[in-house]
């Protein structure tokens, strides 16, 4: 089982006390501002499930937050393949806190430690990072993380509908050993 610790936080394997806070984070229009339609609970308890199912299969994935002081949930962050149709592909860095957790450095504390298990343990020579253009509270998280981005590589999701979903910023970072 991974599980990475922080200071602060726990990034572990999800279990079934996470399915209602996740399910309020996906109901939560805030939360869901850059990532489009809010989910009902059936379709964010599936999301857990494809989650479950593609780290069982490839040995890493998307991972629950957990604050070390007080066992609340606060989100997840970890890694994916890059969805197909993408004109790029690679493995990419995520997370997502819910409001409750927002403010507090955990996104950068979570994703610090993803990127290292991505390149120490799993030894991914780049890892990259997706947002919309006007999700500027997850560039500046990419940014302190040391990703860096290349305008050129900016494009439009093709999935997302015509609107503000649709720009997309891609950030890198490479192994430096």
């Amino acid at each position: 089982m991974t599980e990475l610790i922080t200071d602060r936080l726990i990034l572990r394997r999800w279990r079934d006390s996470d399915l209602e806070p996740w399910a309020a984070m996906n109901a939560d229009p805030e939360v869901r501002e850059h990532l489009g339609d809010l989910l009902s609970r059936e379709q964010s308890d599936a999301s857990v499930a494809r989650f479950e199912a593609d780290f069982d299969r490839r040995g890493y994935g998307w991972l629950a937050v957990e604050v070390r002081d007080t066992g609340a949930f606060a989100g997840f962050a970890g890694l994916d393949e890059v969805d197909d149709g993408l004109p790029f592909t690679g493995v990419e860095i995520g997370w997502r806190l819910a409001r409750s957790a927002w403010g507090n450095g955990y996104a950068t504390e979570a994703a610090q430690a993803v990127l290292a298990h991505g390149f120490e343990t799993l030894g991914l020579p780049e890892i990259l990072a997706v947002t919309t253009a006007t999700n500027h509270r997850s560039q500046a998280v990419m940014r302190r993380i040391g990703m860096t981005r290349a305008p050129e590589d900016d494009f439009d999701d093709p999935t997302a509908p015509e609107g503000p979903l649709r720009p997309n910023v891609l950030y890198r970072i490479a192994r430096t050993s």
